[in-house]
């Protein structure tokens, strides 16, 4: 017959006592139930397992092979326990949003060596869904930048970064050393935030690249942009009077995960 991990824990509540009254107390059942169980464990085992007389309870030899097994038996039984509840679960997953140019691969490493049994995802987000994705859980915590609906959302600042303008490769002013932004007067700009009725809503960088090449527009981007995104149709030219971007970390003002303070304690080293 099996061994009955129920039978072999009331065992041991009784062996640990040496009083069924006690033992019952701390198994919160009555003490005829707990007699009964032994009684039934002892059948199952063809073993007497106390001795019981006017002056108390005691362990036979067998009841003492017993409880040397049966912790060892308990303790694995809730290790096994735990393990089928976690893989159950899965593992510990961090979604970590980012925009385009922002790097994140150091603070990804550094955040998993700290933490080799949480699985870290990137995912690349955009200006336009930034807020949504952090606020339905999609991501739990993203590399954000200006501008940003800050409503619901916890921001911690990092760094910032010098803007180049985006230019056709053959702009009158793609060979030039650094730009003000008097420079750039009477420019046609890519409206990507508040696009009027009739304009193309612009997402990406890679359709601002197809916009600014076909002469459609120019823009400003992050430094970092210009250093990840190369065509050979389109310039990059550093404006020096143009707004620092900055960049967040942001996540939802709800989320009380241990996991969020540790990686944002990360991002801020790293930063």
């Amino acid at each position: 017959m099996d061994l009955d991990l129920r039978k072999v824990r009331y065992f041991t509540a009784v062996a640990e006592q040496l009083h069924f009254g006690r033992a019952a107390e701390r198994l919160h059942i009555t003490q005829p139930v707990l007699s009964r169980q032994i009684r039934a464990l002892e059948k199952d085992l063809d073993a007497t397992l106390f001795e019981r007389d006017s002056h108390g309870v005691t362990l036979t030899p067998a009841g003492r092979q017993l409880l040397d097994d049966a912790r060892q038996l308990l303790a694995a039984a809730g290790a096994t326990r735990r393990r089928v509840r976690k893989a159950a679960r899965g593992p510990r997953r961090l979604v970590v949003g980012f925009r385009a140019g922002v790097v994140v691969t150091p603070v990804l490493r550094a955040f998993g060596a700290a933490h080799p049994d949480v699985a870290v995802h990137a995912r690349r987000v955009e200006w336009d869904d930034q807020e949504r994705l952090l606020l339905d859980g999609t991501v739990d915590l993203a590399y954000v930048r200006r501008p940003v609906h800050e409503r619901g959302l916890t921001l911690l600042p990092l760094f910032t970064e010098d803007r180049v303008a985006m230019l056709p490769a053959q702009h009158r002013l793609a060979g030039k050393r650094d730009l003000a932004l008097a420079d750039l007067a009477g420019e046609r700009w890519l409206r990507y935030v508040d696009p009027l009725p009739d304009d193309m809503p612009i997402r990406t960088v890679e359709e601002k690249f197809e916009c600014v090449a076909a002469g459609t527009g120019i823009t400003l981007v992050p430094a970092s942009v210009a250093e990840q995104y190369s065509r050979p149709d389109i310039a990059y030219v550093p404006v020096r009077d143009a707004e620092p971007d900055q960049v967040f970390l942001a996540w939802a003002a709800s989320q009380r995960s241990p996991l969020i303070a540790e990686f944002a304690r990360t991002a801020r080293e790293r930063a």
